[in-house]
Formats: C-alpha cells, sequence, structure tokens
C-alpha cells in the first residue's frame, strides 16, 4: 500500500524491520491539528482502508473537514482493528454463523467463506450466577454449577473457536470481558502487516466504551452488526459530533471514581449526546487515573453517547507497563504516538482540539452519591438518599416513584432466618453487591472497600446474615491484590466472599434470596432494595423482588449492607453499635485518599498482571476437559433447549424481494418513554407462567432446569417467547405492570407472545409504538431478533438509543420517528388504530414517509436508515442476507 500520508518509525530493536504508518501529523494543513483525537482516529482508519472500494474519493478530506461536514450526514467507512464479544452475544452470534455457512451452502457457495476477517475474541463472563454466597468455597460451587447448567452451550462455542479461524475464546472463570479488554487484550497500537495505527475495537456488549478510558477509540455494537463486521464489512457511521467534556479541579478527599461517574451520567443526560461522541480533556484529566478513566468511558451507554473517548497520554503509557505489558513494545507504542501527534499532554491547553460542544465539571464540587431507583442517570446524594427513598415511596408510579399509600409507609414485617428472628420494612437492603467491571476495575475503590470492612470488622460491626451479599470481580487481578494487601479476610467477615468471576448480579444473575425473606417482602408487599456498584439498575433486572436498585462506589455498597436499610442518614446516624455500645459512623470507618494511595502503590505491581494473564486460556480445568465436535458444518440436536438452527434464512434466495408498503398492521404495544432492552428482552429469570417456561416445561424440563433468558439466547424457541417478556413492563394497553397486551380482533387479554401468535395466524403484521429513548440499555440483538420473530415490521417511537437502531435495521424491522416536535398525543393516536405505511420505490436517508390510519388520518414519520448502507441492508431483507448473497455470488 502506497499512500503519501506513510512515514517510517525506526524500532527500537535494530533487528527489527522498519516499520510504516500513515503520519497525517505531517499534513501541511492546520484542520489536522484542530481534529478531537477520536476524529483523528477514524481517519487513520480511513487512510488504512484507501486502496480498497469502501473510501469514497473525498473521504480523508470530508474528516478534515469534520466541523464543517458533521452536521450533512457524511458517511465514513470504519473498520475497527478488532472485535469483542461475551457469551449472551456471542453465542447467538456463533448460532448465526453456523445457520450462515448452511444457507450459504443451500445456494451453491462456499460455506468456509462465512469465517472471521477480523479477528475476534469471545470472554465467557455472563453465564456465572450467585447461587452460593458467604461461604469459603462459594465460588468454586458457583462455577461448577454453571458448567453444569451450560456445558452444551460452553460446547457449542469450543465447537466455534476451532471451526472458525481468528476467533479465540476466553474460558469462564476468567474474567469480564471488559476488564479482559483493559488489562490483557488491548493494544492501543496494533503492529501487524508492516504498519503501526491505533488500535479500535466495536464489541457485542454495550460496555465495549470501557476501553476508551485507555485511548482506544470502541463502542458496542449490535450484535448482528458486529457478525458482518467479523466476515470483512465496515461500519458504516455518519461522521459524528464530538462534545468536549472539561474537567477542572481535584476530586474532594471522601470522593471516589462511582461519584465522579454518577454526576458525569447526570450531567450529560441533561446536555443531550446520544448517537455523538464525547471526549475528555482539560488539566482535570490529569488527576484521574486510567481506573477512573475506565469507569467513566465505562457508563457511557448510561449518558447515550456512541464513545466517551480519554486520549492517549503518559499515564495511559504508564498504565500498559503497570499491567505487565512488554515495555520494547510500549515504549515503540509511545514513538508512534509522538510521530503522529497523537499522545495528549492534558494540562498543554494549546493541543486542546476544536469540538461542536464544550461543557465544563469541576471534579472539586463532585459529592458522594448513588444514582436509583430504577435508573441510572436519577443521581442522588448520599446526604439526601432517606429523605429522596422516602418521598419515591409515596410518589405516582413511575422512575421516582412507587405509588405506597402513606398508611403503609412504615410497615414491618417481622419473619425467621436460620432460626433467628429479623424485621424488613420498605428501603430494607437485601443484596448488596460487589459486582461489575464498572468498578471491580480500579483499584482505588477496591482498596477503598477493602480497608472500610478492615476498619468496620475492628469497630464491632457485622452485616446481617440474611442479606445476599456478594463479590464478584472483573479479574483475577483483584482478588489477587485483595489478598496480598490483607484485607480479603476483613471483606469475608462481612459476607463478602468471591463468589465468581463474572458480571453476575450486574447483569440479573444475582441467584435466589433466601425463601423467608421473599415471603416477608410479598406479605408486605415492601419496596425491598438492592445496593450494587453496577452500572445499570433497569426495573426487574437485578432481581424480581428487589423494587428499588441503587448503584453505587464498592465502599457504599458494604455501608448500607452494614446499616441494613438505605433509609438512613448517615451523618446524623450511625451504623452500628458495637457490642461494647458504641455508636459507629460512617465517618469513623472510611479510608481517606492517601490510606488507599497508599496501599494501591505497594500491592497492585505488574508482576501480578502477568501470572495472572500468561494463563488465563489455559487454567480452567472444565473448559479444558471439554470435548467438542470438529466438523466446519455444525451438526444441529434437535433435542437441545440451548442451540438450534434460527429461521432467519428459511426460503433466501439469491434474488431480492422488493420492499413492500406495510398495510393493516396492527399495533402490538403502546408504550412511553424509556423503554429498555431489557423491558423488550430480558436476561434474567424465567418466570414460571410464561410462554417461555411453558415450552421448556413441554420439552420435559423442569424450573430448576430454566436456567436464564440471557443463557437460552442460541434458542429461538425460548427467545421469541421472552420477547417482552419483563414482568416490570408498562404498556398503554394494560392498566398495570406486566407481560401483557391486548388482542384487538378479540378484545382478550394475553401474554405478548400468544397475542403475536394470534396475529400471524390471521397474517396481520404489527408494530409497536414508543416514546424517547426506546431501546436504552444493553446491546443485545434479541432486542431486535426477537420482535422480527413476533411478526413486527416496525417501530414508531420519538428517539432511539444508537444500538438499538442498528440493530432493528440489522434485521430489517423499519425504524420511524415521529418529526420535529409530534409525537403519538400531539397526533392523537390511541394504538388502536390500524397504520399503513407507504414504501416508496426509490428511497434515500432519512426520508419523510406517509402513514395512513383506518380512522382516514394521514401523518409524515422519518425513516431511520441513516446511511446508503442501512437502505442496502433493508433491501436484502437484514445485514445477514445481505452477507448470505455476498458470499454465495
Amino acid at each position: 500500500m502506497s499512500h503519501p500520508f506513510v512515514g517510517i518509525v525506526e524500532p527500537l530493536d535494530p533487528k527489527q524491520p522498519l516499520k510504516k504508518f500513515f503520519n497525517l501529523s505531517k499534513l501541511e494543513d492546520v484542520r489536522y491539528a484542530r481534529l478531537p483525537f477520536s476524529i483523528r482516529v477514524l481517519l487513520e482508519a480511513a487512510i488504512r482502508n484507501c486502496d480498497e472500494f469502501l473510501v469514497k474519493k473525498g473521504d480523508v478530506e470530508n474528516i478534515l473537514n469534520w466541523k464543517v461536514v458533521q452536521h450533512k450526514n457524511v458517511e465514513v467507512p470504519f473498520k475497527p482493528a478488532r472485535v469483542i464479544l461475551q457469551d449472551f452475544t456471542g453465542v447467538p452470534a456463533v448460532v448465526d454463523f453456523a445457520a450462515m455457512r448452511d444457507a450459504v451452502k443451500k445456494l451453491g457457495g462456499d460455506p468456509e467463506k462465512i469465517n472471521p476477517i477480523c479477528p475476534a475474541d469471545l470472554v465467557i463472563d455472563h453465564s456465572i450466577q450467585v447461587d452460593f454466597n458467604r461461604r469459603s468455597d462459594s465460588l468454586q460451587k458457583n462455577q461448577d454449577l454453571e458448567f453444569e447448567r451450560n456445558k452444551e452451550r460452553f460446547e457449542f462455542l469450543k465447537w466455534g473457536s476451532q471451526a472458525f479461524k481468528n476467533m479465540r475464546i476466553i474460558p469462564p472463570g476468567s474474567g469480564i470481558i471488559h476488564q479482559v479488554n483493559l488489562e490483557y487484550l488491548a493494544r492501543v497500537v496494533m503492529d501487524q502487516d508492516g504498519y503501526y495505527y491505533p488500535d479500535s475495537v466495536v464489541g457485542t456488549d454495550s460496555h465495549t466504551t470501557m476501553i476508551d478510558g485507555l485511548g482506544v477509540l470502541g463502542w458496542g455494537v449490535g450484535g448482528i452488526e458486529a457478525e458482518a463486521v467479523m466476515l470483512g464489512q465496515p461500519i458504516s457511521m455518519v461522521l459524528p459530533e464530538v462534545v468536549g467534556y472539561k474537567l477542572l479541579g481535584n476530586p474532594q478527599p471522601l470522593v471516589t471514581s462511582t461519584d465522579i461517574v454518577l454526576t458525569i451520567t447526570k450531567h450529560l443526560r441533561q446536555v443531550g449526546v446520544v448517537g455523538k461522541f464525547v471526549e475528555f480533556f482539560g488539566p482535570g484529566v490529569a488527576q484521574l487515573s486510567i481506573a477512573d478513566r475506565a469507569t467513566i468511558a465505562n457508563m457511557c451507554p448510561e449518558y447515550g453517547a456512541t464513545a466517551a473517548y480519554f486520549p492517549v497520554d503518559d499515564i495511559s503509557i504508564g498504565y500498559l507497563i503497570q499491567t505487565g505489558r512488554d515495555k520494547e513494545k510500549v515504549m515503540c507504542t509511545k514513538k508512534y504516538l509522538e510521530a503522529v501527534g497523537m499522545l495528549r499532554d492534558f494540562k498543554n491547553s494549546s493541543q486542546d482540539p476544536d469540538f461542536t460542544q464544550v461543557v465544563e465539571l469541576d471534579l472539586h464540587t463532585v459529592v458522594p452519591c448513588c444514582s436509583g431507583p430504577k435508573r441510572p442517570q436519577d443521581k442522588v446524594a448520599v446526604s439526601d438518599m432517606k429523605k429522596d427513598f422516602e418521598t419515591c415511596l409515596g410518589a405516582k408510579q413511575g422512575f421516582k416513584g412507587f405509588q405506597i399509600a402513606p398508611d403503609r409507609h412504615n410497615t414491618i414485617v417481622k419473619f425467621n432466618f436460620e432460626g433467628c428472628d429479623f424485621k424488613l420494612a420498605h428501603g430494607s437492603v437485601v443484596i448488596a453487591a460487589i459486582t461489575s467491571c464498572t468498578n471491580t476495575s480500579n483499584p482505588s475503590v477496591m482498596l477503598g472497600a477493602g480497608l472500610l470492612a478492615k476498619k468496620a470488622v475492628e469497630a464491632g460491626l457485622t452485616v446481617k446474615p440474611y442479606i445476599k451479599t456478594s463479590l464478584s470481580p472483573g479479574s483475577g487481578v483483584v482478588t489477587y491484590y485483595l489478598r496480598e494487601s490483607g484485607v480479603m479476610s476483613y471483606l469475608s467477615q462481612l459476607g463478602f466472599d468471591v463468589v465468581g468471576y463474572g458480571c453476575m448480579t450486574c447483569i440479573g444473575n444475582s441467584g435466589p434470596l433466601p425463601e423467608s425473606v421473599v415471603a416477608a417482602i410479598t406479605q408486605g408487599d415492601l419496596v425491598a432494595v438492592g445496593v450494587l456498584s453496577g452500572n445499570r439498575n433497569f426495573e426487574g433486572r437485578v432481581h424480581p423482588n428487589t423494587r428499588a436498585n441503587y448503584l453505587a462506589s464498592p465502599p457504599l455498597v458494604i455501608a448500607y449492607a452494614i446499616a441494613g436499610t438505605i433509609r438512613i442518614d448517615f451523618e446524623k446516624e450511625p451504623l452500628g453499635i458495637n457490642a461494647s455500645g458504641k455508636k459507629i459512623f460512617l465517618k469513623d470507618i472510611w479510608p481517606t485518599r492517601n490510606e488507599i494511595q497508599v496501599v494501591e502503590r505497594q500491592f497492585v505491581i505488574p508482576g501480578m498482571f502477568k501470572e495472572v494473564y500468561q494463563k488465563i486460556e489455559t487454567v480452567n480445568e472444565s473448559w479444558n476437559a471439554l470435548d467438542a465436535p470438529s466438523d466446519k458444518l455444525y451438526t444441529w440436536n434437535p433435542k437441545s433447549t440451548y442451540i438450534k438452527s434460527p429461521p432467519f434464512f428459511d426460503g433466501l434466495t439469491l434474488a431480492l424481494q422488493t420492499p413492500k408498503t406495510i398495510e393493516d398492521a396492527y399495533v402490538l404495544l403502546s408504550f412511553g418513554d424509556s423503554v429498555t432492552t431489557d423491558h423488550i428482552s430480558p436476561a434474567g429469570n424465567i418466570a414460571r407462567n410464561s410462554p417461555a417456561a411453558r415450552y421448556l416445561m413441554s420439552r420435559g424440563l423442569t424450573p430448576r432446569e430454566f436456567n436464564s433468558y440471557g443463557s437460552r439466547r442460541g434458542n429461538d424457541a425460548v427467545m421469541a417467547r421472552g420477547t417482552f417478556a419483563n414482568i416490570r413492563l408498562v404498556n398503554k394497553f394494560i392498566d398495570r405492570q406486566g407481560p401483557q397486551t391486548v388482542h384487538f380482533p378479540s378484545g382478550e387479554t394475553l401474554d405478548v407472545f400468544d397475542a403475536a401468535e394470534r396475529y400471524k395466524q390471521a397474517g396481520h403484521p404489527l408494530i409497536v409504538l414508543a416514546g424517547k429513548e426506546y431501546g436504552a440499555g444493553s446491546s443485545r440483538d434479541w432486542a431486535a431478533k426477537g420482535p422480527f420473530l413476533l411478526g413486527v415490521k416496525a417501530v414508531l417511537a420519538e428517539s432511539y438509543e444508537r444500538i438499538h437502531r442498528s440493530n432493528l435495521v440489522g434485521m430489517g424491522v423499519i425504524p420511524l420517528q415521529y418529526l420535529p416536535g409530534e409525537d403519538a398525543g400531539s397526533l392523537g393516536l390511541t394504538g388502536r388504530e390500524r397504520y399503513t405505511i407507504i414504501i416508496p420505490e426509490k428511497l434515500k436517508p432519512q426520508m419523510n414517509i406517509q402513514i395512513k390510519l383506518d380512522t382516514g388520518k394521514t401523518f409524515h414519520a422519518i425513516m431511520r436508515f441513516d446511511t446508503d448502507v442501512e437502505l442496502t441492508y433493508f433491501h436484502n431483507g437484514g445485514i445477514l442476507n445481505y452477507m448470505i448473497r455476498k458470499m454465495a455470488s
């Protein structure tokens, strides 16, 4: 590849060949120096692909003119360097690949063409559950049960790692995908094919953005889109706006990175950054460790941005050395970044780029806080938590309300647990989980939790035995430094034993609560509480019996566990009273930032990372013992309830089918704002009275064998029945929460799947009506695949979260958006009408189309195919159909 921008970096090792790179910084053009660093990575990727048909003439010029053309829907073909997947999204991806091989063979093509071209790493981290806790063998027992439940899925994934080239599996028990990426997989600079170029990644988990904290541009995409990327397709994205987020000042001594990220999350939700990049700059960034930055970047989906980028600086380089990366390679990385003008000095304001918009935060103004009770963006200062919860109790049902009658606010239910009597009330904590890559990746908050536990135990404080406590680190490194620093034993004494290396409580794999606790909650209709150091607290996600869930830093998780209630004012009320009768306040045991930093410098060392990661792919003996088939085509087992060939490609022909007008569609469901992918396709428990449960029981399974929706994403029969099955679903056609809807031809109220089946059998197409932020949350592809299988042809919403809109496009479901200033209310839509959606012969991105109602009313909506490439996918019936036709021909 030749190009006028190519330069040379001399290697540190004289035996190695000279490395070429795209020397964009040497452009005699001041525009490059004004570009945000995140846009520079896009430009590097465009130049790197300059000899391929993917890059149109003028792409480089467009990107250099970023400030001018960013509002003109300019397409950029972005080819990431890597793809990462976790098992909940990885299993359906491998299922699709196996089915695509079958389809290509049927169409006369070579099935082995269906193979990842872009390197992919799949980390198994979503399958383990908190079945056992508060015992020294919890980890082993949970891992054993994980293998017992998921043996078939794991054998299938092992088959995939052998059948497909360029796909590596990181076995269960290794850690959480994003932390493993941060500590081990990320390169920062790629060294391939004789070139240096910036590392970049897309992943099938929305929190892929965590890697932006290390200066690797990455974000979550739908599983369907990721499959296309793995097969060599670029991501065709509209050149984004970039919001500059300026950090100033120093955090106060008692503030954690969790407090900072919850503050930023609320702020950026208010600013409005959906579909935009956020890039951090300013002298305050230099005060943040890479773990702090990664925590902020991790929660990017919670504030709605595409990416939350921290350019590489000397602290990033130091982190690579601290985590055991090869020092010579790290020095080459630094030399390359200096050569291309991409090594950032946050204290040097002359390096500050131009941004679409600039917002600021003085870190000194951040106070300790939590978020909840139902959304990550609903930040509450710790000092206000008691008052806020009590206000929520009586407030109208909604994001900040439970509508509990005033005379029931002080309800108390007595119960017995393991021979002792206890009481539960509204606000009682029943789950306290130190969990999730968001916080367990950060040594400062984890060691802070450990030091707080030590002081609490020494002060004579305990945690009530019925509270489900757990510690699920993001990698083995965390356990290593907690043990070496001497705090692990104190965490265990408070009930925070290591229960597994995976996402666990954060994704709803929280396991069962004690039966007597559930009975007490049910008897008193109590608003019980979960407190977790995770990133999401949507309704019905953490546990069916915790109606209020708060995100908090790991030290605060322990504090609320000791208190046993969220209804406490830490400044005025003691955490507890010890055996001597002394009142112990939170301020008495809270570790200072200096205390934490001393321990961190001593015990978080490169040797730990090297020791843990050098054996990561071979350490799990159960995985090593799995016997997987070696055939290139998968042999489907018709009796399997986990792995099933999906019907997506049934009847697929090489010839394209012209998209047709959708005539007289019924509305399956009508929603308000903030319907999440958890509402659309839950990951957690399969309720015993659900359509999915009835299907599994018909296959001979008992409720104990149901596992979770997330674990069964390789079986479309389960997942279609699990679509819109969240117990907290609020459908305007029904006067209560629950996964039901009205079947209008009969007037009956039915489970959503059963209603959809009735419509399908009668040949009626379906649509969904929604408000703002439709599809917020996880990147799960089943939130699009499920509605597709139910017969949903289109969604009409006020706005979409980015990844979910992309997934709808990938499945051929039309994302329609109301015109600005319009919504269902202003148009007088009840959802009981029938809708005809006119699809013109000639389509263009974001065009207005006409919708006719059976009432005679007509209005227009925006068809949210944002690029020409997305229209190509639509004409093919989705991304995967397009790829099959491409490979077969």
